[in-house]
């Protein structure tokens, strides 16, 4: 009703009329709940208040005329405030008392927006059955009218929402110098031997393609092949067993890290080799993960689900154990312009831990900012990507690094074009 009827506010300032001080108190607290301001009103404006209240009113905002407030009352309170620079909307509540008819205030609050027709005026009148009447002459005015105070609140703070929304930059839709060849060539490659999920050299491939930092990774299959894959990418290592069998390495030890010889690397993949069939017998081990042990930074994770609806929605949030545990997530649906982008990071709860608390450094925020739209342009350029999870992505005070990745992909060809 709010939206079919009433001007945009230009701001959220609500200045708030009743009869009636427990109404107020209830808008009030909705308002500013609802991210209103309930703002102080200029002094000229409470001056000119006094001179028309009767001396127990309060003409401090949430302006309270008291039971004794007639039509005529509303009519001229309301345009005083509307006439108020910080006001950028009214809400006046109506309570019942005796002699006055809810019909005549319903034509006073008409009258005053028409006033007023640049700032929206919303009404609440209260009552067992909702005064009926008074509403029915509130819409055929075309203002909305409410039973509830917390109802025009919401719909106040709606409009205000959207016109921030519309207010706000548009943003560009960045496309990067990409690799698109071989990212085909990875797809085709796992379509052809049935592959729903790429191998995770694969996935990392598939990422550096499209210009997302990476760690380096080596498949192994015997002690000597890790130790060797080790030292050529760089000890310190990690290493981790790779097995379609096994969702939670760590969980079943099939994790090594800080492997600083090629001998500490042979050990380690004899270890989590033999403790994954321990725990896992019947798990088919493919060999190990060899890469370079990455220190320090933030762990985040960047993301994609297919929605059936919507198509590809881009993730972003705490990663490592935190994205289980928090939860810390947000979501915007493809593409995602740099303005998206930059929201998604701010609007994680733990974007203080990226800003730098307690001493710590700030994480590097444009490189995150930049990595979420080359993930955008990816699944936009390649829609067989139903599903993509970077966790974690590592974030350092310059620079960051996707460790580990996981791509799933459809099998099927729909002759979806990108």
């Amino acid at each position: 009703m709010a939206f079919d009827a009433l001007p945009i506010p230009k701001g959220n300032r609500v200045a708030i009329l009743t009869n009636a001080g427990g109404p107020g108190i209830i808008i009030a607290d909705a308002c500013e709940s609802a991210g209103l301001e309930v703002v102080e009103l200029a002094p000229e404006t409470q001056a000119a208040l006094r001179k028309v209240l009767a001396a127990e009113a309060s003409v401090r905002n949430p302006v309270d005329m008291i039971a004794s407030a007639t039509p005529e009352t509303y009519r001229i309170a309301l345009g005083l405030v509307l006439d108020d620079d910080r006001v950028d909307a009214a809400i006046a509540a109506f309570v019942p008392p005796l002699g006055v008819r809810q019909q005549d205030v319903a034509e006073s609050i008409v009258t005053a927006s028409s006033e007023h027709r640049e700032k929206p005026i919303l009404a609440v009148l209260m009552g067992r059955e909702g005064l009926p009447q008074g509403r029915a002459e509130l819409n055929e005015a075309g203002l909305p009218a409410y039973i509830f105070p917390e109802s025009a609140a919401r719909a106040l703070a709606a409009m205000h929402r959207y016109r921030c929304w519309l207010a706000r930059p548009e943003g560009e839709f960045a496309t990067f110098d990409v690799d698109r060849a071989q990212v085909r060539h990875i797809i085709e490659k796992a379509r052809a031997a049935g592959e729903e999920h790429l191998a995770i050299q694969d996935a990392v491939a598939l990422l550096s393609a499209y210009g997302v930092p990476t760690a380096g990774v080596r498949h192994a299959t015997t002690a000597d092949e890790a130790a060797t894959a080790a030292v050529e990418l760089g000890l310190p290592a990690v290493l981790k067993i790779l097995s379609q069998d096994v969702v939670h390495k760590s969980d079943v030890g099939g994790v090594a890290v800080d492997l600083r010889s090629d001998d500490e690397v042979r050990e380690a993949f004899a270890r989590i080799t033999d403790s994954v069939r321990a725990q896992l017998p019947d798990a088919r081990i493919d060999g190990v993960l060899v890469q370079p042990y990455v220190k320090g930074g933030r762990e985040t994770i960047v993301g994609v689900t297919t929605d059936p609806s919507f198509g590809p929605v881009l993730m972003f949030g705490l990663g490592g154990i935190y994205v289980e545990a928090l939860r810390d997530v947000t979501f915007r649906v493809h593409p995602v312009s740099d303005v998206d982008a930059q929201e998604m990071v701010r609007e994680i709860r733990g974007h203080s831990m990226l800003q730098g608390i307690r001493g710590e450094p700030p994480s590097d925020i444009g490189v995150i900012v930049e990595t979420i739209q080359r993930i955008s342009q990816l699944v936009g350029e390649n829609p067989e990507i139903l599903e993509l999870d970077i966790n974690p992505f590592v974030v350092f005070e310059e620079g960051a690094m996707a460790v580990d990745a996981r791509v799933r992909i459809d099998l099927e060809d729909h002759g979806r074009t990108p």
